[in-house]
């Protein structure tokens, strides 16, 4: 005899497809708000739970929520030089998603953001709640960065930039600098921050009146950039990696709970390319 699965409590709507991969939970707590997201036909609220079976309606999409275990998949893409971090461009300019997989379900989602001239280790997630973790500032995940510098800097520049300089965001600074080696005139450095503000490694080296050259991402807390991966291709990490980068942002484990199954076309389409072409008669 078989045993009747067990239902897993009701969750916040917010959670349920952040877990699925659809947002962040701020974004789609945004979306909630706005009347954007539906359960069982009608506009869901702030607050709003659901339970197994429920129907959610969004960005033209629906899925069912079940109850099973979350699988969720992370890439590991190593990002060329001209390459924006966005879904669409109005230049039209390529995005780092025009070459990820294609997802069945749910969505690639970036965690943090390279500008179009800096290259190396981006790091994309199904798992919305780990993006959203990795992010956030009370996390104090770690982001190394190879620059070379146009010049060399003074053993005083180094000492300020690790104290800290005033940028027009507020104060920064380099947690780590390890020279690396030079090629001419130019000057290759190491350096460690924990936050990730808007082209803040170029910023702090400018705040000495020393320019970037190169810039590249090699590491994003416990995740490296494999050698081997050249530059616009993504490795995917093992889930036993996945569950590392949870465990660093203070995360349980993704397993069990709600998670959601897409509903509606892709099946009838499926079907009908199965269908034999009529012959013409002669």
């Amino acid at each position: 005899m078989k045993r009747a699965a067990v239902e897993a409590p009701p969750e916040r709507l917010q959670k349920v497809m952040a877990t699925a991969g659809l947002g962040s939970r701020r974004a789609l707590e945004k979306q909630i708000g706005a009347g954007n997201v539906e359960v069982n036909g009608e506009k869901a609220e702030l607050g709003r739970v659901v339970v197994s079976g429920d129907t959610i309606a969004y960005e033209g999409r629906r899925w069912r929520v079940a109850t099973r275990a979350a699988r969720h998949r992370t890439l590991i893409y190593n990002k060329p030089e001209g390459e924006v971090t966005t879904r669409s461009d109005p230049q039209g300019r390529p995005t780092v998603f025009d070459r990820l997989p294609r997802l069945k379900s749910g969505r690639w989602i970036a965690i943090g953001r390279l500008d179009i001239n800096t290259t190396g280790l981006l790091l994309l997630t199904t798992d919305g709640e780990l993006a959203h973790a990795m992010m956030h500032p009370s996390s104090n995940i770690d982001r190394e960065y190879a620059c070379r510098i146009r010049g060399q800097a003074s053993e005083e520049q180094i000492q300020q930039l690790k104290s800290g300089v005033e940028l027009d965001d507020g104060p920064a600074s380099f947690s780590d600098i390890q020279a690396a080696g030079s090629s001419g005139d130019n000057h290759w450095y190491h350096v460690t921050i924990m936050e990730g503000r808007n082209r803040e490694v170029r910023r702090l080296w400018n705040s000495q009146g020393l320019v970037v050259s190169r810039l590249k991402r090699v590491r994003y807390g416990a995740a490296f950039l494999p050698k081997r991966l050249r530059m616009g291709q993504s490795s995917e990490i093992t889930p036993a990696d996945h569950q590392v980068l949870r465990e660093d942002t203070g995360l349980a484990a993704a397993s069990g709970g709600l998670s959601l199954q897409a509903v509606g076309a892709p099946r009838a389409r499926a079907r009908a390319r199965k269908q034999p072409r009529k012959r013409r008669s002669r």
